[in-house]
């Protein structure tokens, strides 16, 4: 299948940044492509490109990026940027111009996974963009604060010689701890990813490690301790007025628990939910990756 990657200035202010994507498929033909948002934020885009076989499903292109400050659109300086700076509005600008810059501002679909899915949400629910087709939201919540209920419900649900030292290290702020990072091993195993990880999964975090910025900016220390500058964040009262249709997927053992889900369901006027029996990545493994392939391809193809 025919690649195309680029990069597209991003003025923010007075500065200019570069938004680095990949295109799969031919952008010039008639079908409405597929824009993809990873998660984090802070964690570039290669874990999620499995969907790039929705090129082959739906005869779409897909649209991969990384978002500004991760990956191939990492900048130097990106530590010394004040907290204010990461904001939910500077990644659905940097959206808004990547769809400009593509020239399919007329017809476009999105999905979005974990945060992408809450970028795509607000997105679809503040500025209305009238070329959008159809929304994906893969694990995502509507406000922050839902999301940390369901993942610290997940953690009180871990036994206590597990659960125990991720909370002491949290609290002293020794986060760096061998201790502390089995105990998040052993809850990413139980509702994020199963081990081994793949290549492309080990790619992304690696990603993020080696530049944690932006997802300690903006979320804090873990998933279940929110302290950065999403902290407040909700859509809650917007999500009524998507008006593209809309597919709701979760997994049974996900980090985002129905509670996560459900409002999206209730408030959303045309909407799916399909739930999967694993984890936060379905996309990724092998026992839910080709009935979710087929649900969003049967989805995106309606």
């Amino acid at each position: 299948m025919a690649e195309v990657t680029g990069k597209v200035d991003f003025k923010v202010g007075d500065d200019t940044y570069q938004t680095w994507y990949k295109i799969v498929g031919d952008l010039t033909s008639d079908a409405h492509p597929l824009i993809v948002l990873h998660g984090g934020p802070g964690v570039s885009h290669e874990y999620m490109t499995p969907l790039a076989e929705i090129h082959n499903k739906c005869n779409i292109p897909v649209i991969f990026y990384d978002q500004i400050g991760i990956g191939k659109s990492f900048f130097e300086g990106v530590a010394d940027k004040p907290k204010e700076f990461w904001t939910i509005d500077l990644f659905v600008d940097e959206l808004e111009n990547l769809v400009a810059h593509l020239g399919v501002q007329n017809g476009f679909a999105l999905l979005g996974h974990s945060w992408g899915g809450m970028l795509g949400a607000h997105y679809a629910s503040h500025r209305h963009p009238v070329g959008l087709k159809h929304l994906v939201i893969t694990g995502g919540a509507p406000s922050m604060a839902l999301w940390e209920q369901s993942t610290r419900q997940l953690l009180k649900a871990l036994p206590a010689n597990m659960r125990e030292p991720i909370e002491r290290h949290e609290k002293e702020g020794t986060t760096d701890s061998p201790e502390y990072q089995q105990g998040m091993g052993i809850f990413y195993e139980k509702h994020v990813c199963k081990t081994p990880w793949p290549k492309v999964m080990e790619t992304s975090f690696a990603a993020m490690m080696r530049h944690p910025t932006v997802y300690h900016t903006m979320i804090g220390p873990s998933e279940f301790t929110i302290t950065g500058t999403l902290k407040s964040w909700s859509c809650l009262d917007q999500i009524h007025t998507i008006t593209a249709p809309t597919l709701l997927t979760n997994g049974v053992m996900d980090e985002a628990q129905d509670v996560c889900v459900s409002p999206f369901f209730q408030r959303i006027p045309h909407v799916k939910w399909a739930q999967f029996s694993q984890r936060h990545m379905p996309f990724l493994e092998e026992e839910n990756q080709a009935r979710y392939l087929q649900v969003v391809a049967d989805f995106l193809n309606s």
